[in-house]
């Protein structure tokens, strides 16, 4: 999936593009005194004036105000566990950096060996230490069953030059993109779909909502979804991560950076971001869910290489709706089921930011529908559904629209996700 860089007015940070790590999607790592920089960085990122949404959060802490559990690995431990960065036990590799499998001693049991992920940073200048110092600082202090475990880094300078180095749990089962992709010899049946979409969005709302602190993710994709052993998905890859708006503010504004396909409309064109930004993107990963399709193919005929705007017509019509479900499926779903996923997408897709749902709230719609029990062949939703009514009354008061944006590739993005009859955003 391609990222890309935006510039909306004033830059407020460097915007050179990133990549997705193919595969596990780890990524991101300084000396002590550049994460004591770093901190502050983090800590007074620009936000804009506002009043209304005031999110009341603290300000973020410090790497070197806090305790950490993190462990400090050195360059030579590092290559004892990968194999001297062996191509070997490579397992990705992306614009910052190479992935590696490895195995380190446990810190509870020497005589144990634990699997790990290493990423290795490239040289390639501030951005990529940017994202490195982002992600220890995220990760070093918010612990969640539902976020990748950071375990440990390496900072080292020497004749070789600079070595910056982040230490992960080892997800063995890969990214959920990769499932999703036609070349998957394991297609994700439904059940474990929606226990995705449960851990996923329980991991939002921990990071927008249970904290003292709200942190926006403002890359969440498919391959920066993991899954552990037991098939548990965790986000990984916290580089593009924000502080949210201090108390009082409603938004933050940054240089616009994301991912083709996922990035919210209102974020593109004004470069003001909110948590509401990942709801959207959470929203189009539930139609990758659904459909089992990327955000942009364009390997696809003209005509269905956007994923939203190719499913925006099979909405209204429950024959055409059965069109869009993934193939690979084959009818071992409940058509009920996909339609009430389908309805909180398009909860979370709705234009106007206010109008989107919270992520804890997504999160009870969604366990509601994995706890239903619902067998495939089971009588399909009304099309015009009551609980969807109240979302297209209040559309209606509010008349204020976005504008297209003009020109490229990207344009598409800005234009009014509006299904015909159902109309919910």
């Amino acid at each position: 999936m391609k990222c890309f860089p935006f510039s909306v007015g004033e830059k407020k940070e460097d915007p050179k593009s990133t990549k997705s790590i193919s595969g596990q999607s780890y990524n991101s790592t300084f000396t002590d005194g550049e994460m004591k920089r770093s901190g502050s960085e983090f800590n007074s990122q620009n936000a804009s004036d506002g009043s209304s949404e005031s999110s009341r959060r603290q300000s973020f802490p410090s790497f070197s105000q806090r305790p950490s559990n993190l462990r400090v690995f050195t360059v030579p431990e590092l290559k004892s566990a990968t194999k001297n960065f062996s191509r070997s036990v490579m397992v990705g590799e992306g614009g910052f950096g190479c992935v590696y499998k490895g195995l380190i001693k446990s810190t509870d049991d020497s005589s144990t060996k634990l699997e790990v992920a290493v990423k290795q940073l490239s040289k390639r200048g501030l951005q990529g230490h940017k994202e490195w110092v982002t992600e220890v600082n995220v990760l070093g202090v918010v612990e969640h069953p539902n976020l990748v475990k950071l375990v440990g880094y390496c900072a080292e300078d020497d004749e070789r030059g600079i070595q910056r180095l982040l230490i992960y749990e080892f997800m063995p089962n890969g990214s959920v993109e990769g499932h999703l992709s036609a070349r998957s010899e394991t297609p994700l049946p439904w059940a474990m779909r929606l226990k995705i979409a449960q851990d996923a969005a329980r991991g939002l709302a921990h990071l927008h909502e249970e904290m003292d602190f709200q942190i926006i993710f403002r890359d969440f994709k498919s391959s920066n979804i993991l899954l552990d052993e037991q098939w548990n998905a965790k986000l990984s890859d916290f580089g593009m991560a924000r502080l949210g708006p201090t108390e009082g503010l409603t938004h933050v504004s940054t240089a616009v950076v994301g991912t083709m396909g996922y990035a919210a409309p209102e974020y593109i064109q004004t470069g003001r971001l909110t948590y509401k930004s990942d709801v959207w993107s959470y929203g189009v990963f539930l139609y990758e869910l659904i459909t089992g399709r990327r955000p942009i193919d364009r390997n696809r005929p003209k005509g269905e290489q956007k994923l939203l705007e190719w499913v925006k017509p099979h909405l209204s019509d429950i024959k055409k709706f059965q069109l869009i479900i993934d193939p690979r499926l084959q009818k071992k779903c409940s058509l009920k089921s996909v339609q009430k996923l389908a309805l909180i997408a398009n909860r979370c897709l709705v234009r106007l930011p206010k109008n989107r749902p919270k992520m804890s709230e997504v999160l009870e719609m969604v366990n509601k529908i994995a706890e239903t029990p619902s067998r495939p062949g089971s009588p399909p939703l009304q099309l015009k559904m009551a609980s969807m009514e109240s979302v297209r009354d209040e559309e209606t008061k509010n008349k204020r629209t976005i504008s297209d944006a003009k020109g490229g590739e990207n344009g598409w993005f800005s234009r009014m996700w509006t299904p015909k009859l159902l109309r919910t955003c």
